[in-house]
């Protein structure tokens, strides 16, 4: 067997080590091991990666946890034991450890000595760790005989306990341990703590300590962790050679085999077959679903039914089918379907699906294929705030043990990695700013990825030594797993218990989650289900839910029509904000320029609007448009064509393609979609000429099965599973068809759905106000927590206004429900400062909340103190006399205070909401701005040309380039919406001095689309002020005649010249001035103005 190592850590000991297990493997692999154990601390996470790779390798694993005891007799701090698994049995043993480590509260996690004599370890062995086992302390004081009781007291030399060696200069402790060891007849094995495989990782895995502990590098002790070679373990040993040949042995004698069969779930409520009870169920939901089924219907049922109870599916859809009950019986909204799952009748029967798949002509193949046996896989929509209290039923249906959610690592990203590495290593802030910069917002983009991207990013690191030391450190710890986290869906359901699979700990709300993440569930043969948050449905049942209170009590979303004529002129115009699918500019302007007239037009978006098939949206316009002849490869092939207008749109038309043309059953067609889409030239030529043949013995020509069979190659990869795309194509239909006959309900559950989000909220509102919504402020009488809608209009919630919480509103509305506030004093005065503090209420004075007393904003902020003492004075006289007696002070009169200016009004506004929400102070300028035309940065967006926007400074981020020039990334908006701008180091040396945060200006640029985001790239900038004072106080005058022969330069002067500076020209021939006069605004500067004296005389230029 060789040398072996027991004492390993994985990157799954979080911050502890480097060792990502496919390396590690590999490089033990590479040295020469042909055993490795895997030790992580307290948790399992890495044992299946870990098993499978040295499964892949060829290496023994030996599968091991470190666990932590506690001992009061021998001190306050835990101590150490590793275990390794002896067999599979033994493997098992390990994960119901874990789990009772996991499962407990953090600082409890450990092992008391009732505890650790209660387990039953048959089939593995403890190892005392050197320095950190339980007999250290003992030893290192002399106390032997205390180690030996200790040992004795706790059971180790009954549970194949071994005492480990470590090659230090302690060479007293070694041969302590050797004592204890001859004493008991217990042995001793040769180990070395792992925690990297290269001598540079030393360096990563410091700082993962370091980012650990929040602590500078420096404060990290450097220590050998490295993963030795055979040889020179035999070096470092030679004085214990038996203590290596004890290793070997171990390591000999352990034989791991793990079931990784796949272990269905069961549904243990049935009083038949699970088979029979799912078929009575199904024929009564079809029953229910089409009043008089056709024999296409029955048909369809039995196919299906045959195919699962085949598979063995039977008890999956049942789970899924009960839980669903469930919800519809606690009012709960479900999707219509999602995924493949709606193409099929079963599901639509039990009705886990609201998509009639015989209707929508979907496909069960491309869901359940009898000839690829996969697992099922039916994910579940449920409203976001109500899918625990789904998964709560789960877990207490079928049993603690049986349920769990599915665990998932936060990892080190690249910006992620960068900050942590920064921090340790203090890295200057403007530097670590600069780097960041350089990172793109790419989902998944890498370090390395990043520098290849910028040539910027590849100059700092050649010139900047502290850039490239910062850049090595977080790519080598850029991908590690920093925290755990929970699934966004996925559930286990398992007959058997969890802990003979996976390991357990302690869950969100008190459901467990596998030490495992999704990938690891799978390979164990766990099955998932996933329940899926969808905020949109949440904003459905808002909806639907607003419209049943005030307008129709039966309303019943499932009856609307799909041919609504209102909901498809909406749909044509785009104006699909906040619904959807269907709410991205791009996608609008697609709906634009399509103009909707049913369903199917939804479906074919919704499956198009992606990279790739993108293209192919022009073809279906013109199409379905009349602006091209479509035309068929065959016509055999226009029945499946012709919904789509000649384009290939789902990967079900592919199928039905080669069931047409070439024979293809729908499930060998499933097949051949899939073999096509991996792209592999061997596969695809096999695939091809198995086609073509096919196809010829039908009788088509050989043209046509190649000219199909290419069709097909192309759109395999491109098609959009049409079931998914039905099934949310209903979604948006709903809220499109609520959007446009309920639009008071639909913007009060919208606004109320983003409440959170000012940045959203501001965009929604615009909107409501452009769809001719009034929209009230917030009001102390009449707010609620969020938006209400109103007979007056929407009104404002409480809870969006800043630094007034969740308990801050339920305390006002409690109070206000036995009487109204009568003034701030009151308010004051009734209220608890714990929940409503002052930050609190100066927030809803700026927001306007008590703008209905009658007071100005102002005063109220000036009274405020006094109003605060005035109630902190009746609660003390009421504390200390406990109650008996009322005091009923005067009520104190307003302080005088100013009364805000209009901006000044705005500017808290935005302080208290995020945004502007009765004007925005650029429209003070509104006339100036008309003179300079200026348009809106709505507009600019648009806009491809040179353009003038008006806006104020949100925020200003100055940096200063590699040449030591400074220019500044600002965050603007105005009353249409906002972007970021760029000041150049030329401009910013000009205009820096007033491009300030919360400063209104003007600027002249040009929109830039070239990198992530689109930025105002900025030529010219003047303060507002400034522009209304020139526009006030200049105008240049300009006199000569209309055919003088200097006319062409110097209107080539006035065309060249920028600025804002109006231009009068009188031509003294006609007596008339220039109709060009209005065509130009330029900048008056000395030279300028003397070379127009030079072309047509000083007393002809006059500038007043």
């Amino acid at each position: 067997m060789g040398i072996v190592q027991t004492s390993v850590y994985s990157e799954y000991s979080l911050l502890q080590s480097t060792n990502r297990i496919e390396s590690l493997v590999k490089t033990a692999k590479e040295l020469g091991y042909q055993a490795l154990a895997l030790t992580d601390h307290h948790v399992m996470y890495g044992a299946i990666p870990f098993y499978l790779a040295c499964k892949k390798h060829g290496i023994k694993p030996l599968l091991g946890i470190e666990l932590s005891l506690m001992d009061a007799e021998n001190g306050s701090q835990p101590f150490l034991l590793r275990l390794l698994a002896t067999s599979s049995m033994g493997y098992q043993e390990l994960l119901k450890l874990a789990s009772t480590i996991g499962m407990k509260d953090e600082k409890q996690q450990y092992f008391t000595k009732q505890e650790w004599l209660e387990l039953e370890l048959d089939h593995c062995v403890v190892i005392l760790p050197y320095k950190q086992g339980p007999v250290s302390s003992y030893l290192q004081t002399g106390y032997i005989d205390h180690a030996i009781s200790w040992l004795k007291g706790w059971g180790i030399i009954n549970q194949k306990g071994y005492l480990e060696l470590q090659q230090d200069e302690d060479k007293d402790m070694q041969q302590a341990i050797v004592n204890v060891a001859g004493q008991l007849k217990l042995p001793t094995i040769a180990a070395k703590p792992i925690r990297y495989t290269k001598r540079e990782d030393e360096w990563s895995q410091r700082l993962l300590q370091a980012i650990a502990q929040d602590v500078s590098l420096n404060d990290i002790i450097s220590r050998d962790y490295l993963l030795p070679t055979p040889e020179e373990m035999q070096s470092q040993f030679q004085a214990f050679p038996e203590s290596l040949l004890e290793t070997e042995r171990l390591a000999a004698s352990i034989n791991i085999q793990l079931d990784l069969s796949v272990q269905l779930p069961t549904y243990p409520f049935a009083h038949e077959p699970s088979e029979q009870h799912l078929r009575t169920l199904c024929e009564k939901g079809l029953n229910e679903r089409y009043g008089e089924p056709t024999s296409e219907h029955k048909d369809r049922l039995d196919y299906e039914l045959t195919i699962i109870n085949q598979l063995g599916f039977s008890d999956y859809f049942l789970i899924v089918w009960d839980f669903m009950k469930y919800a519809r019986q606690a009012g709960i909204i479900v999707g219509p379907g999602r995924g493949s799952a709606a193409g099929s009748i079963v599901a639509y029967c039990l009705s886990i699906t609201d998509v009639d798949p015989i209707k929508y002509n979907l496909l069960f193949e491309r869901f359940l294929n009898p000839e690829r046996v996969t697992l099922p896989d039916i994910d579940i929509d449920f409203p976001d705030h109500r899918r625990d209290e789904v998964i709560d039923y789960v877990y207490k249906r079928y049993g603690q043990g049986h349920v769990a959610q599915i665990l998932t690592f936060g990892t080190f990203a690249a910006k992620a990695a960068i900050r942590a590495a920064a921090k340790v290593l203090h890295t200057e802030q403007g530097l670590l700013h600069r780097i960041l910069a350089e990172i793109p917002q790419t989902p998944k983009i890498t370090i390395s990825k990043a520098v290849e991207q910028s040539r910027v990013f590849q100059q700092m690191i050649k010139d900047e030594q502290d850039a490239k030391v910062l850049i090595q450190a977080a790519s080598s710890i850029e991908g590690l797993p920093r925290h755990t986290s929970t699934h966004a869906a996925g559930v286990i359901i398992s007959a058997r218990p969890l802990w003979e699979r996976v390991a357990l700990e302690q869950g969100r709300g008190g459901i467990p989650l596998t030490q495992a993440t999704m990938e690891v569930v799978e390979q164990v043969g766990l099955l998932k289900f996933d329940f899926l948050g969808l905020r949109n449905l949440t904003l459905l049942e808002s909806i639907t839910s607003g419209v049943r209170q005030q307008q129709h009590q039966s309303f019943d979303l499932k009856k609307i029509p799909m041919d609504d004529e209102q909901t498809y002129q909406l749909l044509a115009k785009g104006d699909t904000t906040g619904v959807f699918q269907l709410e991205s500019d791009g996608m609008r302007s697609v709906l634009d320029r399509l103009g909707p007239t049913e369903f199917e037009d939804i479906v074919a978006v919704n499956a198009l609007y992606r990279p790739g098939p993108m293209e192919y949206i022009a073809d279906y316009i013109d199409g379905k448009k009349g602006r091209t002849e479509v035309s068929y490869l065959h016509e055999d092939v226009s029945s499946i064509l012709k919904p789509t207008y000649g384009v290939l749109v789902y990967q079900e038309q592919i199928m039905q393609l080669a069931a047409k043309l070439a024979g293809y059953s729908l499930a060998e067609a499933d097949l051949l979609r899939r073999a096509i889409s991996k792209k592999n030239q061997t596969t695809l030529q096999e695939q091809k000429n198995a086609f073509v043949e096919r196809s010829i013995e039908l009788g088509y020509q050989e043209s046509v099965a190649s000219g199909a069979y290419q069709l097909i190659e192309r759109f395999a990869n491109y098609g959009f599973n049409r079931s998914h795309a039905v099934a949310y194509s209903m979604l948006s239909y709903q809220l499109a068809y609520l959007k446009a006959h309920y639009p008071a309900t639909f913007y009060t559950s919208l606004l109320s759905s983003v409440w959170h989000n000012h940045d959203k909220l501001a965009v929604y509102l615009k909107e409501a106000k452009q769809r001719k919504q009034t929209i009230l402020p917030p009001s102390i009488q009449h707010s609620e927590q969020l938006f209400t809608s109103t007979q007056h209009g929407i009104r404002f919630g409480l809870l969006s206004i800043e630094h007034v919480g969740v308990k801050a509103v339920h305390e006002i509305l409690k109070e206000r429900q036995r009487s109204p506030f009568k003034h701030l004093f009151d308010f004051c005065r009734r209220l608890n400062p714990q929940l409503v503090p002052k930050r609190s209420v100066e927030s809803l004075i700026k927001a306007g909340v008590f703008d209905e007393w009658g007071e100005d904003r102002a005063v109220l902020l000036h009274s405020l103190d006094e109003a605060f003492d005035y109630g902190q004075s009746i609660r003390e006289f009421e504390e200390e006399t406990e109650g008996l007696f009322t005091f009923n002070p005067p009520t104190p009169s307003y302080s005088e205070a100013e009364p805000l200016l209009a901006n000044e009004k705005l500017m808290y506004e935005k302080q208290a909401l995020g945004f502007y929400l009765s004007g925005h102070p650029v429209e003070e300028y509104h006339e100036t701005l008309v003179h300079y035309g200026r348009i809106t940065i709505e507009e600019a967006l648009l806009s491809k040309q040179k353009v003038r926007i008006a806006c104020l400074i949100e925020d200003c981020r100055q940096i200063t380039t590699k040449k030591g020039d400074s220019m500044a990334f600002l965050k603007i908006n105005d009353e249409s919406n906002q972007c970021e701008a760029v000041v150049f180091p030329k401009v910013w040396e000009s205009s820096g001095h007033f491009l300030k945060v919360n400063r209104l200006v003007f600027l002249e640029g040009r929109l830039d689309e070239s990198r992530e985001k689109v930025q105002f790239l900025v030529d010219r900038a003047v303060s507002l002020e400034n522009l209304k004072a020139q526009r006030k106080s200049q105008t240049l005058f300009l006199r000569l005649k209309s055919d003088a022969v200097v006319w062409p330069e110097v209107k080539q002067m006035l065309t060249d010249s920028h600025g804002d500076i109006e231009v009068v020209i009188y031509f003294s021939d006609t007596k008339s001035k220039s109709a060009h006069s209005k065509d130009f605004r330029v900048e008056v500067n000395p030279a300028f103005l003397e070379r127009l004296k030079q072309l047509i005389g000083a007393e002809n230029v006059v500038v007043k």
